[in-house]
């Protein structure tokens, strides 16, 4: 039984898939497809209900199964890539606060989210294991720099509503601070995160609210979803997207093309379509460069400008994300 005192949303989240066996159950997977999943792994499965019962079953083939179940691919060593592919490490400004860009810096806020997709390039991230943000609200305080900050982590949503309220209402009060940007999956699992008392606290803020939400393919999508985007919306948040190239999930036109379409359609702009950081045990998911250019030329022959992501990566160092095309 669950915590009857625990909001809806987190009971929900209990109820994530987190062990291979249980997830190869449900998927009516046979011993042949089994043999394929790494059973034994730093980073752990876990997968939302909702984004499971989108899965075909029987098959590893799935575009939304390949981006959340271990396989044995991952043991794969290729050049190139390594365990933090993007350098956080080098860029931190604090225990919890990372600063690459000019003008804006990135708050950690927690390594739990509501998926762990196997690409992720902070998998391997030394989070640091204290709840407070004191260091880090001092310090963007005292840097009259930063107008903007994003959280991120993992899934800032992944804090409850009382503690994002005293991070929130903190931020607010930094005048130099004029965009309070999140990062999150959690519409895209469990889109009940987006509750009355997160809207309530988000209303109160006087700053300029945007949350990129990251999708890479339209079957993750439905009016579940959209109801809750649409009451970020309502209250005056701009919503952006950002999707990763992954070989055998995005990498045909078709599907970016739904895509982006699906996603503007609902008012959400595609922002960013990005180059797979090299992390460790990802190689089975890189798609050429060429490619990448290829699908952005058909996309732009096809939509309108405001519905064609950015196509970029990330190079350690560089002042910016870099332009692929």
């Amino acid at each position: 039984m669950h915590a009857t005192n625990q909001p809806l949303w987190r009971q929900i989240q209990r109820e994530n898939f987190s062990r291979w066996d249980k997830l190869a159950d449900f998927l009516e997977f046979s011993p042949k497809l089994r043999k394929q999943i790494l059973v034994q792994t730093a980073f752990p499965l876990n997968l939302p209900k909702r984004l499971a019962e989108k899965i075909v079953k029987g098959t590893l083939e799935d575009p939304i199964l390949k981006q959340f179940l271990p396989l044995k691919a991952e043991l794969k060593q290729e050049a190139g890539f390594s365990a933090d592919p993007v350098a956080d490490a080098s860029f931190k400004k604090g225990p919890k606060l990372l600063q690459k860009y000019e003008g804006r810096a990135l708050l950690v806020c927690t390594s739990a989210c509501a998926m762990n997709c196997r690409y992720c390039f902070r998998q391997n991230y030394d989070y640091a294991p204290t709840p407070a943000f004191d260091a880090e609200m001092d310090a963007i305080a005292a840097d009259p720099t930063l107008s903007e900050i994003i959280l991120s982590g993992g899934d800032p949503l992944a804090l409850s509503n009382e503690t994002l309220k005293s991070l929130l209402l903190r931020l607010n009060a930094i005048p130099h601070v004029k965009r309070i940007r999140f990062h999150t999956r959690f519409p895209i699992g469990i889109p009940e995160r987006i509750d009355e008392e997160l809207l309530s606290l988000l209303k109160t803020l006087s700053k300029q609210v945007w949350v990129v939400i990251h999708v890479n393919h339209p079957r993750e999508l439905d009016e579940d979803i959209f109801r809750a985007l649409k009451q970020l919306q309502a209250i005056g948040i701009t919503l952006l997207n950002q999707s990763v190239l992954l070989k055998g999930v995005n990498d045909r036109f078709a599907v970016l093309k739904e895509l982006c379409e699906t996603l503007v359609d609902q008012g959400i702009l595609p922002y960013y379509l990005h180059q797979l950081d090299k992390v460790q045990g990802s190689a089975h998911f890189e798609v050429p460069e060429t490619v990448g250019h290829a699908l952005i030329r058909q996309l732009t022959e096809s939509l309108p400008g405001y519905a064609v992501p950015k196509y970029v990566k990330e190079i350690a160092g560089e002042k910016s994300k870099s332009t692929l095309i």
